[in-house]
């Protein structure tokens, strides 16, 4: 895994062996469809760019849902996405503890279900409808079982926030003793977090994918 660079007046040379990029956060995997007539699928342009660009990429949590692994994005060269769930798990135990992980809509199921098999917990997932980037409505058909519980939502990436929010009334009202979030990937503004505070939820944790 060497490459070197040289530089021959303003002219940058790399001759290399081997080119791996390392990205703990890869940006552009979740635009992977087109919404709109005209929109462009980020996921495949930026996918094919750094499968001419490199030899391996590495990544954590890449945030594929409708594309079946990070291999179909970076066509021709190796692709590795790594897990986030032992991390969110120690990061949970480490906090001591919750009585129930929850998912805040159906893509997060794998990553609730991974975390929950490290720590031995029960989980639960919600359901969304999106209406608008800022426009989420979430049901939790099973939030009675939250009712006097520590619980700790769990995703992989957190953008605005307004998912995990909308999944923290519906906690809330459902009686939990306390709510804490743990993500992968935290892309949140500070007033992104503000929200989410008053939505109920007590502390966030993330990964430090993200500076």
């Amino acid at each position: 895994e060497i490459y070197t660079i040289l530089f021959v007046g303003s002219v940058k040379m790399c001759i290399r062996d081997r080119l791996v990029l390392v990205a703990p956060y890869l940006c552009y995997m979740r635009q992977d469809k087109a919404f709109h007539d005209g929109e462009a699928v980020s996921q495949r342009i930026v996918g094919r760019l750094l499968a001419d660009a490199f030899d391996r990429v590495v990544t954590v949590e890449p945030h594929l849902h409708r594309t079946p692994d990070l291999g179909a994005v970076l066509p021709g060269i190796e692709a590795t996405a790594l897990s986030a769930a032992p991390v969110l798990a120690e990061m949970i135990a480490a906090a001591g503890g919750a009585d129930l992980l929850v998912g805040p809509d159906a893509e997060s199921g794998p990553w609730v279900a991974a975390v929950a098999e490290h720590l031995g917990l029960p989980s639960i997932t919600a359901t969304k409808e999106r209406s608008g980037d800022r426009d989420v409505r979430v049901t939790l058909a099973d939030a009675a079982r939250a009712a006097g519980r520590r619980a700790v939502l769990v995703d992989d990436v957190v953008s605005t926030g307004g998912t995990l929010a909308g999944c923290a009334r519906a906690l809330a009202q459902a009686g939990a003793a306390r709510i804490e979030a743990a993500v992968a990937h935290a892309l949140c503004s500070d007033s992104d977090l503000a929200a989410m505070q008053a939505a109920g939820i007590a502390r966030l944790r993330s990964t430090d994918s993200v500076a």
